[in-house]
């Protein structure tokens, strides 16, 4: 569980009710019209930028690498791929039946050297795989980052629908209130959508798809090299590239 979105999100919402009870009643700051203008009008044009199912792709997506997002460090793909190394050269293919991974497209990279499949074969079902949840990922955050585009642009209709209605019943001093509420609270409704939810759940988004770019192509590169029977250490030597700088040196002297 990724605890520094559920901090994130609790910490922003207490912040903001805080300052709300302090000034006074926090019934005044709910408004089902202006909700929504900014909800619905926010889904309604992020529904014409993307097709209905990749909506709902992007939704799931962003709710699992937001809430349960777990890091895969590349030293901890580096010490899994020179292991399977190690199996293979003492076990043979086999080996590596039933193998654990700790990563999906790892697993299955393990399972394709144990069924025999040649080189070429696996890195072009592994690079396949890697493609395609990188686009889901890519996708997912694209959505958020639309939605949190267009919720601070409802918030400002609402607001422009709201001194419609004031303007329009000057007269009537009852109604001034009830739309002068619509016409703060929509904007106040798009600034908190986009920027506690939407916008950093892109941010998130995108810095997976960065990691994970990286790290599926180790783990390509790592597979491929048990199955043309690399040695471990040669493995270790070549993947270590994908390290930050500052950990090459420290892994190289663990190995030996």
């Amino acid at each position: 569980m990724d605890l520094a979105t559920i901090i994130g999100i609790l910490v922003g919402a207490g912040v903001i009710a805080f300052a709300i009870l302090l000034g006074g009643s926090f019934s005044a700051f709910v408004d089902m019209p202006s909700i929504l203008i900014v909800v619905g009008g926010g889904l309604a044009a992020t529904l014409i930028r993307f097709p209905l199912a990749g909506i709902g792709r992007a939704f799931l997506t962003g709710a699992k690498v937001a809430f349960t997002h777990k890091k895969v460090e590349p030293r901890e793909l580096v010490q899994k791929i020179t292991e399977m190394g190690e199996i293979v050269r003492r076990s043979g293919p086999l080996g590596l039946e039933g193998f654990e991974a700790g990563d999906d497209n790892l697993s299955k990279g393990a399972q394709h050297i144990a069924d025999g499949y040649d080189p070429q074969y696996i890195r072009g079902s592994m690079e396949l795989a890697r493609d395609q949840y990188l686009s889901r990922l890519s996708e997912g955050q694209r959505v958020f980052k639309s939605l949190g585009d267009a919720a601070p642009a409802f918030g400002m209709i609402g607001t422009l629908v709201g001194l419609v209605q004031m303007l329009g019943n000057m007269e009537d001093p009852s109604a001034i209130g009830p739309a002068m509420a619509v016409a703060l609270l929509t904007t106040l409704y798009g600034a908190v959508l986009a920027n506690l939810v939407c916008l950093p759940m892109s941010d998130k988004l995108n810095a997976k798809l960065d990691v994970e770019e990286v790290n599926q192509t180790l783990i390509i590169d790592g597979v491929v090299s048990v199955r043309e029977g690399l040695s471990p250490a040669l493995i270790r030597e070549k993947l270590v590239a994908y390290l930050p700088e500052n950990q090459h040196k420290s892994m190289l002297e663990e190995a030996a």
